[in-house]
């Protein structure tokens, strides 16, 4: 969506000091009183978003969700809507099964009509991102494999002189925000009598579904990167998952995930599989809720397959569609410069992202050189009017400690964005809202450089593992 245009009156300084965020303690409040109010005024107020009379949102001809209208037709996403499959690549559509992940075309799915935003649906009792549970895109019937993920701190924080809200995604229950888009995933596969899966991942996604699978009763096999961190795959295996380190690039271990598909076996799949989006849209609904039912104005965060960024913009949207929000925040994808495919396609003005040869990076988190939805995440970034920024080595190692000397300690990938905020002083506004999801914890793998102050340890000349 492009840079919002402000009622006749009111300025960008002036919307700023109406939604600053309330902030006790250095913490966002959660809920505050604005918010609370639509929540429970949502309804009952004709002058308040037409959700609330039961529109859904349903493809208006067109291929991209961003073609999406408001029609009346009674309660939102039946569950035969939410089955409902569109090609983001060639439009042909599908319907969902466990065995359906992936067009003919060999492009993403996505939920042709994705739930909307209803406020009056949200509730509050629930835990973590289950208070979204009639927003995910699941049956109603599916009994949530959960660990209480979701509903992360907003902190109030500065960098190098520039106000920040850190959304602490690193808290999660196996470490990342990977949690969110994994949860909702098992829940959907083990409702449809899954009880095996498989995974490949660089660590993060494949200690969310090997921990997702141990609660949910579910047999489970990852399959890694021979370089991928040793805490991430002690991680996965401690959760019982049987984990396979793959030699040579990521895309192998892709390879070897999906040659393990059989009828019994599912493709627990963060990239793939589209009910992720959907869980990852909560990230968005929890922000707005956090920050008193505003959106900030920048979004800044890491990005390899892009589907964090993916999901909080389609989060955002609905609240935008809903009528919730003045405008969508500005998405800021940052990359690491040894391996940096979307911002090579962004400069190059492509709609598309070609595969780069890509080198090892500290941000093994990021390092895809072909993101699956790549196409998707240029429309998006575009659309918000953003950026596609990179950084160096020694940059993400810095503020990888420079986090740490905050009290946040995160892993390199979850720095990147946080190395780009430099890059961004120049455009951002006084008074504007920066929010930097942090996503994975320092838990899961130290840096290792030549006499780095804060872990005193020694590694190659590259500072790599």
């Amino acid at each position: 969506m492009p840079a919002c245009a402000y009622p006749a009156g009111i300025g960008h300084d002036d919307i700023n000091r109406q939604g600053k965020p309330l902030i006790r303690d250095g913490h966002i409040r959660p809920l505050a009183r604005s918010c609370a109010i639509i929540l429970s005024q949502v309804g009952q107020n004709p002058a308040l978003p037409a959700q609330a009379e039961g529109l859904r949102y349903t493809l208006n001809g067109n291929m991209e969700p961003e073609t999406l209208r408001a029609e009346p037709q009674g309660e939102a996403c039946e569950p035969e809507t939410l089955a409902a499959l569109i090609c983001a690549e060639c439009g042909r559509t599908a319907h969902w099964s466990p065995a359906t992940w992936r067009c003919a075309c060999g492009g993403p799915l996505e939920f042709a009509a994705w739930p909307p935003f209803d406020a009056a649906a949200v509730e509050p009792s629930q835990s973590g991102l289950w208070r979204y549970r009639s927003l995910l895109p699941l049956p109603p019937q599916a009994e949530p494999v959960t660990l209480g993920e979701g509903w992360t701190p907003l902190v109030a924080g500065e960098f190098d002189g520039l106000p920040v809200l850190w959304k602490l995604e690193f808290l999660n229950p196996s470490g990342s925000y990977k949690d969110r888009g994994i949860a909702p995933l098992l829940t959907l596969l083990r409702a449809h009598g899954v009880r095996g899966v498989v995974e490949d991942s660089s660590g993060n996604a494949g200690a969310a579904v090997a921990a997702y699978a141990a609660r949910a009763g579910m047999a489970a096999t990852i399959f890694v990167p021979a370089h991928a961190s040793p805490a991430k795959r002690a991680q996965i295996s401690v959760y019982g998952a049987n984990i396979v380190p793959v030699p040579g690039p990521r895309l192998e271990a892709t390879r070897a995930a999906e040659g393990a598909l059989t009828a019994e076996v599912a493709y627990a799949s963060h990239v793939w599989q589209p009910v992720v989006l959907g869980g990852l849209r909560t990230l968005a609904w929890e922000i707005w809720e956090q920050m008193g039912c505003r959106a900030p104005d920048w979004l800044v965060a890491p990005v390899g397959q892009g589907t964090l960024l993916l999901g909080a913009q389609r989060g955002f949207r609905a609240l935008h569609q809903a009528g919730l929000i003045e405008c969508t925040p500005r998405l800021v994808a940052v990359q690491a410069a040894r391996c940096a495919p979307l911002y090579a396609a962004w400069k190059l003005g492509l709609d598309h992202v070609p595969a780069v040869p890509g080198q090892p990076t500290l941000a093994e988190g990021i390092r895809i050189v072909q993101p699956v939805r790549g196409r998707q995440l240029l429309q998006a970034i575009r659309e918000s009017d953003g950026l596609v920024l990179t950084v160096g080595e020694e940059e993400i190692r810095s503020a990888q400690a420079a986090l740490a000397r905050r009290g946040l300690y995160v892993e390199p990938t979850s720095a990147a964005p946080v190395a780009a905020l430099a890059q961004l002083r120049e455009r951002i506004v006084p008074g504007q809202t920066i929010v930097v999801p942090l996503t994975g914890s320092g838990l899961k793998g130290s840096p290792t450089d030549r006499g780095n102050e804060w872990t005193g340890q020694r590694g190659n000349k590259d500072g790599l593992p």
